[in-house]
């Protein structure tokens, strides 16, 4: 009886030790993501993962986050690995940041593909996934329950046309062509953008979905020509936008208008790829940086101040990527600021306490049940020509415009 009394308060002294253990504050907060060095996606998870890391070294400087839960400041440490835009790879080391790593926070590479192979380990292993620019609006299905997914840097791609075709409806345009390439990101905008415009009334003349690695349009174009549309809308990635220019253009075909989507993502990429005659009159959405929130920044830099402070320190190429990356270590450092337990639950609980409350350079931080990103927004811009060259800007709705929109756009000489 005294042996086993003698066991069970060893054993007591054992948990209360470990009780504390677990209580107390980790040397640095260990952030675990990954980046794309080569591949489909390496210019802009690079230059998202250059945004984590900017956001990673500037709170370093001041002794690194604020925990709420400790009291104090603790330093950050990127724990970052090179998926090389592989889902297969980028799965693998998921894994390996979850389960051998042993980080703290957990953060996505770069859209939909490299995100959908991290929402199923982080929900297994009860993990907060902070997605930065995965929008896919099929990770955010009330029906899943999954309370471990926050969408950081843009609204989900399934919410980005309704605009636009409120634009198209402020036109006057009853008939629209919708390609699309053939994965989530692109699907969902395509769909939305079919189903708002029928609602709107307008008909929809041609849909039709292309391979991701399409890279000639040509006889595409002259079937859409025959559908007859006074509006032309193109959902892909970059290497689809830039064929699906080049091509147009070389084409001879006209249309009243045109939208890709990229142009408002990686500007200079496509602009690089295309040149600016094919650019001229084109239609986008637009996002930080190319729309700047400066006066409504309630949380963090300004997008000027931002700008400024990352090309000092030698950064460059700033774009969408960029701005959203760095936004995401904004997010993750509220979080840990306002959790009151160094919890993955009490972190989930304390972004829905603020969330709708702050204002970032990248827009309205808002989320809904399932962290689906909701305030933010992105306006329809143009590709207009200025005296200093090509610049979109935001022409609708009149709130956000900087420009009177051009249509129907002037044919090509």
């Amino acid at each position: 009886m005294i042996r086993k009394t003698l066991l069970l308060m060893i054993l007591g002294v054992s948990s209360l030790i470990f009780s504390l253990g677990a209580w107390a504050a980790p040397s640095v907060i260990k952030i675990g993501t990954l980046y794309a060095g080569s591949g489909n996606f390496s210019q802009a998870s690079t230059r998202q993962y250059a945004g984590l890391q900017f956001w990673a070294d500037q709170v370093n400087a001041k002794g690194g986050v604020y925990v709420k839960a400790y009291g104090k400041r603790i330093p950050v440490k990127l724990i970052a690995y090179n998926d090389q835009s592989s889902t297969t790879l980028a799965a693998s080391l998921y894994n390996r940041l979850i389960t051998q790593d042993r980080v703290h926070i957990l953060i996505a590479d770069y859209g939909s593909v490299l995100t959908s192979v991290a929402i199923p380990l982080a929900r297994e292993h009860r993990i907060l996934l902070f997605d930065e620019t995965g929008t896919s609006g099929k990770f955010f299905r009330p029906a899943d329950k999954n309370r471990y997914i926050v969408l950081t840097g843009l609204p989900t791609s399934s919410e980005w046309p309704k605009v636009l075709a409120n634009f198209m409806r402020k036109l006057g345009i009853q008939r629209v062509a919708i390609l699309y390439a053939a994965n989530d990101w692109s699907g969902s905008q395509a769909n939305t953008l079919k189903s708002t415009l029928k609602k709107l009334g307008a008909d929809v003349v041609f849909f039709e979905s292309v391979p991701d690695s399409t890279s000639s349009y040509s006889t595409i174009l002259h079937r859409i020509a025959e559908a007859k549309p006074e509006a032309v809308a193109e959902f892909g990635y970059s290497n689809n936008d830039v064929a699906f220019l080049q091509d147009y253009a070389s084409s001879g075909l006209y249309f009243p208008m045109l939208f890709v989507p990229n142009p408002a993502l990686h500007f200079e990429v496509v602009r690089k790829a295309v040149g600016n005659a094919a650019m001229r009159y084109v239609y986008s959405y637009v996002a930080p940086p190319l729309i700047r929130y400066n006066r409504e920044v309630t949380h963090g830099p300004t997008l000027d101040a931002f700008e400024a402070a990352y090309t000092k320190s030698g950064g460059r190429n700033i774009d969408l990527s960029t701005v959203a990356g760095y936004n995401t270590g904004l997010i993750v450092q509220h979080a840990l600021a306002k959790a009151a337990k160094y919890t993955q639950e009490s972190m989930r609980t304390a972004i829905d306490a603020f969330s709708g409350k702050i204002f970032t350079l990248d827009g309205l931080f808002k989320v809904n049940h399932e962290g689906a990103q909701i305030g933010e927004s992105l306006p329809v811009g143009q590709i207009l020509p200025t005296p200093s060259g090509l610049k979109l800007q935001a022409v609708f709705p009149v709130e956000s415009a900087a420009a009177k929109y051009v249509y129907p756009q002037p044919r090509k000489p």
